[in-house]
């Protein structure tokens, strides 16, 4: 057999061996695996690629190896799966940095940390004072978690919105210029509705390379051609706008009115739609 056509054989028949021992291994990305797993991995990458080009080696010798490689970071993930002491033994166990606002100089020196990389890690989580920090720990595969004390939290939510709607995924209904009417089903809606709003648009559906409908029902798309523009979902202003008429009404038949139990009724409710505008505002107008 020629040289050339032994390196194909071999090769394909790795690429293929190595394909089922990572469906094999699972799908723990990159970043997630341990030391362990990280030097088994480079380790039969090495054995395969001088297996494929070093004609003198037995194929079967290489795959045995390979095998044997492949197996342990199999045993010990199914070992630490189902028992914790043997996983804080070979994965280890996170390291507290920072308790309090105060940083753990033991604990850094003993994870051989240094102020500046502390510094670093903390600047890429967007954080510049440590004094900010509530609770950060460097995680088991080296990454690190960082809490801000509560004051230094941003705003969420829920912080003003008691028990607010739950926001479901956007649906994607039109991309490459195909519509997906399963989508459409989905949130109840239809070709009809889509059709409605790209005419509002301007736009025709032969040139939408993708379209999205989140939970509130709007309608995003993205056309062929960037130069053109787009108008943006209105439909939160409009709501808030109408709120704010909602609110001028009632202002308006309280001044009017010489009932005082109606005057007072139209009081109460312009004041909770103006308390509802100042919850809503930062959030309605975009």
């Amino acid at each position: 057999m020629l040289d050339w056509i032994e390196v194909v054989i071999r090769s394909f028949s790795i690429i293929i061996g190595l394909f089922v021992i990572t469906k094999i291994l699972g799908k723990k990305q990159l970043s997630k695996l341990s030391f362990f797993e990280y030097i088994v991995g480079i380790t039969i990458g090495d054995i395969a690629g001088t297996l494929s080009m070093d004609l003198g080696l037995n194929v079967m010798h290489g795959l045995i190896s390979i095998f044997i490689w492949s197996l342990f970071p199999v045993a010990i993930s199914f070992l630490s799966l189902h028992n914790k002491k043997f996983r804080d033994f070979v994965e280890g166990n996170s390291t507290v940095f920072i308790k309090n606002g105060k940083i753990m100089e033991d604990n850094l020196k003993k994870e051989k940390y240094t102020l500046d990389e502390l510094l670093e890690q903390l600047r890429k989580k967007d954080v510049f004072k440590f004094a900010d920090v509530e609770f950060a720990t460097l995680e088991t595969n080296g990454d690190l978690s960082v809490l801000l004390k509560k004051e230094k939290q941003p705003l969420s939510v829920e912080d003003v919105i008691n028990n607010p709607p739950a926001i479901k995924e956007p649906q994607t209904v039109v991309m490459d210029g195909q519509i997906f009417d399963e989508p459409l089903t989905t949130i109840g809606l239809n070709r009809r509705w889509l059709k409605e709003e790209l005419d509002k648009k301007g736009v025709a559906i032969e040139n939408v390379f993708l379209a999205q409908v989140d939970s509130y029902g709007q309608l995003t798309i993205d056309v062929y051609d960037d130069k053109i523009e787009i108008p943006k979902p209105q439909a939160k202003q409009l709501l808030l706008a109408s709120i704010k008429k909602c609110e001028a009404d009632f202002e308006l038949f309280a001044l009017q009115t010489k009932n005082r139990t109606a005057k007072d009724m139209y009081a109460r409710n312009a004041q909770k739609l103006q308390d509802m505008q100042i919850k809503l505002t930062a959030y309605l107008e975009h």
